[in-house]
């Protein structure tokens, strides 16, 4: 008996800007509507790369945030696909790719679908999509995405106006990305917001989610991402000044009370950064360190 042909997954999404002043008036859509926008969705991909039309296409009715799809592992897009495993094959030729697509019944969507009630509302919102098949098609197909996608992805007019009804939504720009061009996107806009420090530690835990990397640039609080956790340092008094006010006085009550409020500001950079790793579904253990090394974070 011949053996199959492995399989090799390519992971993107439909990504919708909406205008951000206008309402959201459904998370997801129920499963006899979801079909039309999966076809349209599927034609738009076979018009990027024809061979796109032989992968089988998963997708879900239903509109994230970006934190939800870039975790480690991928869960959203795993999750898909393991839901889409049970489908039956019979009756499709075997050169000619599916087209699956999950919505919601009674309210609710299957398996760990549901989108996030804490990252709603954002005007960036992402419809996962999974292209499926043998590795040397797939290979190609996810080749030609990571190549082209970025430049010319735009939706097609029918699928925009389609997620925009469906959705009941404003939509200014619909476009393809892979999940790498979405993980570039969002580097650039924790770039601007203060968070270039962090990227390469969570870009590490997407992408090699068994690595380990840390951030160790003062005056940023330590974090240390090892065996699929980001442990920061909890710094005794005594220590977080060494490492972090080596020359600062504190023999008056001036240069003490600005101590503590610079060090309000680095607990509070703390919770920022444990609150964006934990949205992003990295665990964070807080560490007791006596001293300023790295040694209780190892």
């Amino acid at each position: 008996m011949p053996t199959p042909p492995a399989t090799l997954h390519v992971l993107g999404a439909l990504a919708l800007e909406l205008r951000g002043d206008a309402p959201v008036h459904r998370q997801a859509l129920a499963q006899a509507e979801v079909g039309a926008l999966a076809e349209l969705i599927a034609a738009d991909l076979a018009g990027f790369v024809p061979e796109a039309a032989s992968l089988d296409l998963i997708t879900v009715g239903a509109h994230y945030d970006p934190v939800e799809l870039l975790r480690p592992g991928w869960p959203l897009h795993r999750e898909l696909d393991q839901l889409a495993a049970r489908a039956p094959r019979a009756g499709v030729a075997p050169d000619a790719g599916r087209v699956i697509a999950f919505g919601a019944h009674d309210a609710h969507l299957p398996g760990a679908l549901t989108p996030s009630t804490d990252h709603l509302g954002g005007p960036f919102r992402l419809v996962p999509f999974v292209l499926g098949g043998s590795e040397a098609v797939a290979a190609r197909v996810g080749e030609a995405f990571e190549r082209e996608l970025l430049e010319r992805g735009m939706a097609g007019a029918a699928t925009a106006l389609a997620a925009q009804q469906a959705f009941g939504v404003q939509v200014e720009h619909a476009r393809y990305l892979t999940v790498h061009d979405l993980a570039a996107m969002m580097a650039m806009q924790y770039d601007h917001a203060g968070l270039a420090e962090l990227w390469p530690l969570l870009e590490t835990a997407l992408l090699q989610p068994e690595g380990e990397h840390w951030l160790d640039a003062p005056p940023e609080p330590l974090v240390h991402y090892t065996s699929g956790e980001a442990r920061i340092a909890m710094f005794e008094p005594r220590a977080w000044k060494t490492r972090y006010a080596t020359e600062a006085p504190c023999d008056t009550p001036e240069c003490r009370a600005k101590l503590e409020a610079q060090h309000r500001h680095f607990q509070a950079r703390q919770r920022q950064i444990a609150a964006v790793l934990g949205a992003h579904g990295i665990p964070v253990n807080f560490v007791h360190c006596p001293d300023e090394g790295r040694a209780a974070l190892a």
